[in-house]
């Protein structure tokens, strides 16, 4: 672990025991804010009775399928607008329309369209995480290197091959960030979508908690989204250098 890893840590693990510090000192209703070890108590209870992991593995699996969903869309259709001005010029307005549609408005009719379960709430997480890499994946085809471009077209290459071996392998870098940010916005679209119209999920379990006024049980799922979506984070960070790894060990050749 680097020594910015450990900074970080050390901020968290700071920012928890002053938490805890200010709330016994102060004391407060733990239905206004409860401390670190009363969340911590109610997460383990959770965990250990079996409460938890229905809502966890439905979320998971909603945003897993999310992602798939939203990210190949973005991902194909990123190739096609940056291949094509025109059909980019035509269709981003209404791609763009559709990030800026609140989606808390569109749930409700997802409900009605697509009924209740994990149909309503993976479309939503698609919805929402499509639009970053289709616009990395459309902005990185059209900022290809001039010259390399060239250089396929004396090689006769296809349009195809310039695409896939030029154009989408030397733009990998913008759009795995574009993955990254999609990772992190399908936990978002997922627990909104949950909020609305799921009776099982974290979004769901949050809902619930409310309700009941069991404020530490919904820091507790807030603690479980936050590391649920580190996670994933992480994951599309680990994915990214593999990916880019064989590039870097072609440069070095090259270089050689």
């Amino acid at each position: 672990m680097r020594r910015e890893h450990w900074v970080s840590l050390a901020m968290g693990v700071g920012f928890i025991v002053l938490w805890e510090v200010w709330v016994r000192m102060t004391q407060p209703s733990a239905l206004v804010l409860p401390a670190p070890s009363v969340v911590a108590q109610s997460l383990w209870q959770g965990l250990a009775s079996g409460y938890l992991w229905p809502h966890i593995l439905s979320s998971t699996r909603a945003v897993v399928l999310g992602l798939l969903l939203g990210g190949s869309v973005g991902f194909v259709g990123g190739m096609v607008l940056g291949e094509s001005a025109r059909l980019r010029g035509i269709l981003m307005p209404y791609v763009v329309i559709s990030q800026v549609v609140p989606k808390l408005a569109l749930a409700p009719l997802f409900i009605v369209w697509f009924g209740f379960g994990t149909l309503p709430i993976v479309v939503m997480t698609a919805l929402i995480c499509f639009f970053p890499l289709l616009e990395n994946t459309a902005t990185s085809i059209q900022q290809v290197d001039t010259q390399r471009l060239a250089l396929f077209r004396m090689l006769r290459a296809s349009r195809w091959q310039t695409l896939w071996r030029l154009k989408v392998r030397t733009g990998l870098p913008s759009i795995m960030a574009g993955v990254r940010v999609a990772v992190v916005l399908a936990w978002v679209g997922a627990v909104v979508a949950e909020f609305i119209g799921a009776s099982k999920g974290l979004g769901a379990l949050i809902i619930a908690a409310q309700g009941s006024m069991d404020t530490p049980l919904m820091f507790a799922v807030l603690a479980l989204i936050t590391v649920l979506g580190l996670v994933f984070y992480k994951s599309a960070e680990w994915l990214e250098r593999r990916l880019l790894q064989p590039s870097f060990d072609n440069e070095k050749k090259v270089k050689k």
